[in-house]
């Protein structure tokens, strides 16, 4: 089947590639409809690794999809040919003990699309386990269905916080993922969520939704607006999203006492914390690593109208020219949230 290739760091190709694999009688066929482009994909493109996850052959690229069920396994019930569905892309070891504790996620034995050297989906076709595969309601679209995968990390984030109802949160990086912490915490019971970031069209975008509230850094310190949108108390859950360094450092500033941080962004390289100031506060501090039991929440938000990702989505190229999606991604347009991938019929 043709598939999207990284060939090495920086080269990419469409090409027929053979993935291998045989359907077993817990798993579905699913014809691939939508892929989304994640940041991920673009830094093993530029990079050719993340961490100790090093593109050492060719790899099809890949882990955000929707789709439609083609064929099932004997084993399989609830899903059946003609369903419509998007796909979890990380598969544990079910007899594994982070399984077994319902924290799959940090499930050593876990194999996720497109990490090295696991194959990703952008083929016309993918073999996945039904286990994994969750039908989407008939008002949720194939784009909406690939959105599912960047929303779990933002419902994963905002149950780590713990939120309380009517919690006041501000979320640090206003990239794909911050502004899927955002909404989720909105979701989640929070009822302001402020959002900081330094590029403004970003900023733009997610501050047309209800309940959120912006701050450019470039004009007004974080800590500073933060302060006077709480009356200096601050607020109840920091989201960190950006991976930043200095956004880091300076989350003590941000939090009421007692409060929580949650981790979310991934620096590149280890990066100074201010362990005085998250003391002096005793500030919870929790950290997020992809998601576990949550994508069925995730849909069923989106299916209730409550948590709205269209406008996230800002351009779908057809699969002819995916490698000219991702030369876009990694242009990196401040306008651009979300690239996606339409695969051929």
């Amino acid at each position: 089947m043709d598939a999207l290739v990284l060939e090495e760091k920086g080269r990419l190709s469409l090409r027929d590639f053979e993935i291998g694999g045989t359907m077993g009688p817990r798993d579905v066929r699913i014809r691939t409809h939508t892929v989304g482009i994640c940041g991920s994909d673009v830094h093993y493109y530029t990079h050719g690794k993340i961490g100790p996850f090093v593109v050492n052959a060719p790899m099809v690229l890949g882990h955000e999809a929707a789709g439609t069920v083609i064929a099932v396994g004997d084993a399989v019930s609830g899903l059946a040919p003609g369903d419509r569905v998007c796909m979890e892309p990380g598969i544990p070891d079910p007899t594994s003990r982070a399984s077994k504790m319902g924290i799959y996620n940090v499930d050593p034995a876990v194999t996720f699309w497109a990490t090295p050297p696991v194959h990703g989906c952008l083929t016309p076709e993918v073999i996945h386990p039904a286990a994994f595969t969750y039908k989407l309601p008939d008002n949720v679209s194939f784009a909406e269905g690939a959105m599912v995968e960047p929303f779990a990390i933002g419902m994963q984030a905002a149950l780590r916080a713990r939120i309380q109802p009517g919690d006041v949160a501000v979320v640090t990086g206003a990239g794909p993922i911050g502004m899927m912490v955002a909404l989720a915490a909105l979701a989640g019971g929070c009822a302001r969520v402020i959002v900081a970031d330094l590029a403004q069209p970003k900023l733009d975008i997610i501050g047309a939704y209800d309940g959120i509230e912006t701050v450019n850094i470039r004009e007004t310190p974080v800590a500073e607006a933060v302060a006077a949108m709480t009356g200096g108390w601050g607020c109840d859950v920091v989201f960190e999203c950006s991976g930043a360094a200095p956004a880091i450092l300076g989350l003590p500033a941000l939090a009421r006492p007692g409060g929580a941080v949650v981790l979310v962004g991934m620096p590149v390289d280890p990066v100074p914390m201010d362990i005085v100031g998250l003391q002096a506060k005793e500030l919870r501090v929790e950290t997020v690593f992809r998601y576990a039991n949550v994508y069925d929440r995730a849909i069923a938000l989106i299916g209730s109208g409550k948590v709205n990702l269209k406008p996230l989505i800002s351009a779908t190229l057809p699969f002819a020219d995916a490698v000219a999606a991702f030369d876009r991604a990694v242009e990196g347009r401040p306008t651009d949230v979300k690239l996606q991938i339409r695969m051929p019929d």
